[in-house]
């Protein structure tokens, strides 16, 4: 499913797709410009996000990664990552190469 299709998403679906990408609450607030706490509720059940709130959150979490599955007659809705495994190891081994990231000496 992609970034254009704007189907809802359920706060377990949030919740999920959080844990799989390593988001925090306030990372996915500042990404999608929903309030943290409106996020926190959603995912909690004690609230429900408009359509629109929900599709920028969906777009954030798409955005770092998530990839949402429909409900279909293989199975219930879901979310996953979007990087298979060997492509996840590769990101991850070329973001943790040249040490701890620092300031560049580069002038403009």
């Amino acid at each position: 499913m992609s970034a254009s299709r704007l189907e809802a998403i359920s706060g377990a679906q949030c919740r999920a797709a959080r844990a799989l990408t390593d988001v925090s609450r306030s990372m996915l607030s500042e990404r999608s410009g929903i309030a943290e706490d409106a996020i926190r509720d959603f995912e909690t059940k004690l609230a429900k996000l408009d359509v629109q709130a929900a599709n920028a959150v969906k777009q954030a979490l798409e955005h770092f990664g998530a990839q949402f599955i429909e409900d279909d007659s293989h199975g219930g809705q879901g979310v996953r990552l979007k990087f298979n495994v060997t492509e996840t190891a590769r990101i991850d081994r070329l973001e943790n190469e040249g040490g701890q990231a620092a300031e560049d000496d580069v002038a403009p």
